[in-house]
């Protein structure tokens, strides 16, 4: 997800919400500009289905992460989660239900900001977070709507490291085993600041050493990828990923998105392992521009000649797919809400669909369903941990805004779906320090 390229609004009036310009990528490269940067992180915006109406920048919303939430209430047990899949899992099961790799970075956010900094000025926000972000907004994604995740990513064996494994290894049970530490190696870090639906970010960091026969990015290596429903993945233009046709192989389900394309070629033929992929979810402006359309629809119907899938992002105009092999075809709105971070909502609308796709969903609630998973984690700080669980969905749905929509039926799917859904602690969310000291015995 390099950051150089220019935000785009999402169509609301004096308003950007989160726009799929500057992001993260996955991948090898190191943390720095040009081409090679967009290979590093894993996307952590898109321009989705999230209609962002204002952001916040109340004292009160910053102080509330100062605290964190006790130790104890953060864990909860993989197995007590509420399993989406559970009606549809096949006997014998694959080892994981989604794979990806890429790189860890640790996200620094500071939001509620007055205006952009000044040079020679300094700057107060009025909250801040800090939270795993790069590939690990998608596996966090992935994880707290009960799917099974494999992350396979390197990292540093500094103290930010150290956290950002604990946080996905043991706070979000994502499978890290075939991860590994990389001795000497310090972390990537992002720090991004959030001020009237924009950001700006600013990275560093240096590429992992490469490691023997059996590194998590080795595509030779039998056991990587492991057997997996689903993998995903972000396609970089002339950057094969031989991973993914070995995982196609073995009979995975690719999902895809991809960044902006900095040789300005734009052709569909540099993105070598889209004809692996079941769904290609592009946003509207690389869509048109990898088809040569200029209507985002029309785009998409160009793109399910090459693709099964094609879903296209809109901004505020919501979702729109096309299923190339029956025809069909499904939009969906967007969401209005408040954004108090917009970092990661493009991966959690990834994550969203990736979950109706393997749970069997008509399409039109694949997308509904990934548009508001994307819509609830903007009104949390941080990439990663702004990511919504069950929980939280059913609340919105019996409790929430969700008994405020005027289609209302858009969403009464929910009611067939969280009915084994029971309220458990909060999710752990981005805290203005890497995580508080377990109390005295705790």
């Amino acid at each position: 997800m390099s950051r150089n390229v220019p935000q785009k609004a999402t169509g609301t009036p004096g308003v950007t919400g989160y726009g799929r310009g500057h992001r993260r990528r996955t991948g090898r490269g190191p943390a720095a500009t040009g081409r090679r940067a967009a290979r590093l992180r894993q996307r952590s915006d898109a321009e989705g289905t999230v209609s962002t109406v204002s952001t916040r920048r109340t004292a009160d919303r910053g102080r509330s992460f100062v605290a964190g939430r006790p130790p104890a209430a953060r864990d909860v047990p993989a197995a007590r989660r509420f399993d989406p899949l559970g009606p549809v899992r096949p006997l014998p099961q694959p080892g994981c239900d989604v794979y990806l790799t890429g790189t860890v970075f640790l996200d620094i956010v500071f939001t509620g900001l007055d205006s952009a900094p000044v040079r020679g000025t300094e700057s107060w926000a009025r909250g801040m977070g800090s939270s795993p972000g790069g590939i690990a907004n998608m596996a966090t994604a992935l994880a707290r709507l009960g799917l099974r995740t494999s992350l396979a990513a390197a990292f540093g064996d500094d103290m930010y490291g150290d956290y950002c494994r604990e946080v996905l290894e043991h706070g979000e049970h994502i499978d890290l085993s075939l991860s590994h530490t990389v001795p000497g190696w310090h972390s990537p870090v992002t720090v991004s600041m959030a001020y009237e639906g924009e950001r700006t970010m600013i990275s560093h960091g240096h590429e992992a050493p490469p490691k023997n026969a059996a590194t998590a990015y080795d595509p030779d290596a039998p056991e990587c990828p492991p057997p997996a429903a689903a993998c995903v993945s972000s396609l970089v233009p002339d950057g094969p990923q031989e991973w993914i046709t070995t995982a196609a192989r073995r009979g995975s389900r690719i999902f895809a998105d991809v960044g902006w394309d900095e040789t300005g070629r734009w052709d569909l033929s540099a993105l070598a392992e889209l004809e692996q992929c079941e769904a290609f979810l592009p946003n509207a402006a690389e869509a048109m521009r990898y088809t040569r359309t200029d209507c985002p629809r029309a785009a998409a119907h160009a793109l399910a000649e090459h693709v099964p899938l094609a879903v296209v992002t809109m901004g505020a105009d919501g979702a729109y797919a096309v299923d190339g092999g029956t025809g069909e075809t499904a939009q969906v709105p967007g969401i209005a809400v408040e954004a108090l971070d917009t970092t990661g909502a493009g991966d959690v609308f990834v994550a969203g669909f990736v979950t109706g796709s393997l749970a069997g969903w008509p399409l039109a609630d694949r997308l509904a369903f990934a548009g508001l998973t994307a819509a609830l984690s903007v009104q949390e700080f941080g990439g990663s941990l702004s990511a919504p669980d069950w929980p939280q969905i059913a609340a919105w749905w019996r409790h929430g805004a969700g008994r405020g929509l005027a289609d209302r039926g858009r969403f009464a799917f929910l009611d067939r779906i969280l009915t084994a859904c029971t309220p458990s602690a909060p999710p752990r969310r981005a805290v203005p320090t890497l995580g508080f000291r377990s109390p005295a015995g705790g």
